[in-house]
């Protein structure tokens, strides 16, 4: 049987499928590397806010938590909190840190203090939640 030129045949549709699977797909990729690389090129100092759930990356500290619906949470568990880049800070830098993380290699703790602003759990108390750390190497 003979075809009509511009007549969709089925395996033209589903090409059409692959191609724009393939398109969404390159683009999807583009998207997480661009935001990956965002992370990756931030200034000693800057701050982002993200959900508690999410793990602080490597070279940042928990600065502060709050409660936001943003994060899916009906709860009085904190579960907001603002992450500080550490990362390129000179040697003998201070800096004060929620205690909800480890500080990063090269920083040490010179004092443990309570701060309302750290408060990452719902049952609270006046131990100390925060840090003083210090950049050492």
């Amino acid at each position: 049987m003979p075809t009509t030129v511009g007549a969709d045949t089925g395996a033209d549709k589903e090409t059409d499928v692959i191609r724009r699977r393939i398109a969404c797909l390159a683009l999807l990729t583009s998207a997480v590397t661009a935001t990956g690389m965002a992370t990756a090129s931030a200034a000693p100092g800057d701050t982002m806010n993200m959900c508690g759930s999410q793990l602080t990356p490597a070279g940042y500290v928990d600065t502060q938590w709050w409660n936001s619906w943003s994060c899916g949470s009906g709860t009085f568990n904190p579960n907001m909190k603002q992450i500080k880049q550490l990362t390129g800070y000179p040697v003998g830098t201070e800096v004060n840190a929620c205690a909800s993380t480890w500080p990063p290699a090269g920083w040490t703790i010179t004092r443990s203090y309570y701060s309302g602003a750290c408060r990452y759990s719902a049952v609270p108390s006046f131990d100390p939640n925060s840090w003083t750390l210090r950049r050492t190497s």
